[in-house]
C-alpha cells in the first residue's frame, strides 16, 4: 500500500488561518513602532503594521510560552538531579528558501523577544557566515552549487552550535558579505553569554548527507523551536528575480560588488539572467535540500502575496 507521506505529515500539524492566528493572546508589553519595522524589513519587503500585529506578535507570545517551558523544566531537572546547573541560551531556527524572507522575519522575532519582561540578551547568527571561502569553493568547482550542503562548513557549524549549548561564555561566528560575496576574513561577529539565539539560514533543519568527523549530529539537534518560513515557488522565484533589478540600482553599482558586472543589463537582459540563475540553482536547491526539510520544523508560516502570511501550522504536542 502506498502511503503519501506528505499528506501524513499535514496530519501532525494544528492549522490556523491568518484570521484565528491574529486573534490569539498578544504580548502587552511588545510592538515595533513603523520607523523600527522600516528598518527591519528587506529591500524588498514592506512590513506593515498590521503583518507585525497579526502575525508576529502572537508569534512571539508562543516563543515566551516555550522558553519559559523550558527554563521551569530546566529548574525542575536541577532539582531531581540534586546539580544547579546554569541555563543555556534557548536557540531558535528559522529556514526556508532564498528570496523567502527568512532574514527579515528573524530581524522581527529577535526584536519583539528583546521586549519580553525579561529583558533578555537575542542574538541573530546567519549560517551564511559558515559557506566555504569562495576560494575554497572555487578549487573544489562548487561555485555553482553555493548554497548546497557540500558548500558549507558544517563541522564548524556544529562545533559552534555545541559550544553555545555546553554553555560556553564567549564565542566568535564568521561572517558574511553578501555585498562581495564570500566570508569576511577579518570580522567575526561576538557570542556573549545571550539568553536568546536565532540561527537563520537555508540550511537548518537538513541532515548530514556527507561524511563528516562527527556523524549523526544534525544542526537541528541543537534548536529548542524551529521556524519553516515557506512560500509558493512562483512566488518565491518573482521575489528573487524582483529583488535582483532592485540591487541592480542598489548595491549592484559599488565596484567592490561581486556582481557589479551586472549593473547596466537592461531589464530583459536582467530578468533572464536571474531566472536562469533561479532554474539552475536556487530552484534544484529549494526542491532537492530546502523543501524536504519543511515538515521538521515546530511551525511553518506560510506566506503569500506581497510576504503576507496567510497560513501557520504548528506540530502538535
Amino acid at each position: 500500500m502506498t502511503v503519501n507521506l506528505t499528506m501524513k505529515s499535514t496530519e501532525a500539524y494544528s492549522h490556523f488561518t491568518r484570521t484565528e492566528w491574529s486573534s490569539l493572546t498578544k504580548p502587552k508589553h511588545a510592538n515595533l513602532s513603523t520607523q523600527e519595522i522600516g528598518l527591519l524589513q528587506g529591500i524588498d519587503q514592506i512590513i506593515s503594521t498590521d503583518e507585525v500585529s497579526d502575525i508576529y506578535l502572537p508569534l512571539s507570545h508562543m516563543l515566551y510560552v516555550q522558553m519559559t517551558h523550558s527554563m521551569k523544566l530546566h529548574q525542575e531537572m536541577n532539582l531531581f538531579l540534586e546539580r544547579k546547573t546554569k541555563k543555556v541560551p534557548f536557540v531558535i531556527g528559522i529556514a526556508g528558501s532564498v528570496s523567502v524572507g527568512k532574514s527579515t522575519t528573524a530581524r522581527l522575532i529577535q526584536a519583539l523577544i528583546s521586549q519580553w519582561p525579561s529583558k533578555p540578551k537575542v542574538d541573530l547568527v546567519t549560517t551564511d557566515g559558515f559557506l566555504l571561502p569562495n576560494a575554497t569553493l572555487t578549487e573544489r568547482q562548487l561555485m555553482k552549487r553555493k548554497g548546497f550542503p557540500e558548500s558549507y562548513d558544517i563541522e564548524s557549524l556544529i562545533e559552534f552550535l555545541t559550544d553555545l549549548k555546553s554553555g560556553a561564555p564567549y564565542m566568535e561566528v564568521p561572517m558574511y558579505s553578501h555585498l562581495t560575496y564570500d566570508r569576511l576574513h577579518h570580522e567575526k561577529q561576538i557570542i556573549n553569554q545571550p539568553d536568546v539565539v536565532i540561527v537563520e539560514g537555508i540550511n537548518v533543519l537538513q541532515v548530514n548527507k556527507k561524511k563528516t568527523n562527527i556523524p549523526m549530529i544534525f544542526v537541528s539537534d541543537f534548536f529548542d523551536y524551529s521556524i519553516y518560513v515557506d512560500a509558493d515557488e512562483s512566488n518565491i522565484k518573482q521575489w528573487y528575480i524582483e529583488r535582483f533589478k532592485l540591487l541592480q540600482n542598489t548595491a549592484f553599482q559599488d565596484p567592490s560588488s561581486y556582481f557589479h558586472q551586472h549593473r547596466n543589463l537592461s531589464t530583459d537582459e536582467a530578468i533572464a539572467f536571474a531566472t536562469d540563475v533561479w532554474n539552475t540553482v536556487n530552484k534544484v536547491n529549494l526542491e532537492k535540500n530546502i523543501k524536504p526539510t519543511k515538515y521538521r520544523a515546530d511551525l511553518i508560516l506560510k506566506k503569500g502575496t506581497g510576504h503576507r502570511v496567510t497560513d501557520i501550522k504548528i506540530k502538535k504536542t
